[in-house]
């Protein structure tokens, strides 16, 4: 499934797109576990996708329907996590779990249920609670929430 077009670059390898697709459908789980994905949820995982994997603004946004569209069918993120286990190195799981962060805080609200998923996925992809909070911190100043 051709799932991001590069501009003028060809495809993007089957193994990067199953990376950002798990990344983009944990995103997604994240941003409708409060039973709902509001327009500031939805333009945080697209500038979360758009930034962190240095796509336009038109992948990033197909990358985001590919991931609403598998998160809708899934019945486990363990595929998900799985793949970014082991796929992505140490610091780039971290980052995962900053982008997570900033999907959960979009709508400056931390649910009780974004946080737990938020612990589990940590322990899921080998991010450490210590490394999980780091980012939480470095999220929350950047959004101005520091606690």
């Amino acid at each position: 499934m051709k799932m991001l077009g590069g501009s003028g670059a060809g495809a993007v390898a089957a193994g990067e797109e199953r990376k950002r697709l798990a990344a983009a459908v944990l995103l997604v789980e994240a941003a409708r576990l409060d039973g709902h994905v509001d327009a500031a949820e939805r333009e945080a995982i697209r500038n979360a996708l758009q930034a962190h994997f240095a796509l336009s603004p038109e992948d990033a946004a197909a990358l985001l329907a590919a991931g609403e569209e598998k998160a809708a069918d899934a019945t486990s993120l363990v595929p998900f996590t799985r793949a970014i286990k082991e796929n992505y190195d140490p610091q780039e799981r971290v980052e995962i779990v900053e982008m997570l962060w900033e999907v959960v805080y979009a709508d400056r609200i931390l649910h009780e249920l974004e946080d737990n998923l938020l612990r589990r996925i940590g322990g899921l992809i080998y991010v450490s609670d210590r490394e999980r909070a780091e980012a939480r911190k470095r999220v929350l100043r950047r959004l101005g929430l520091e606690q």
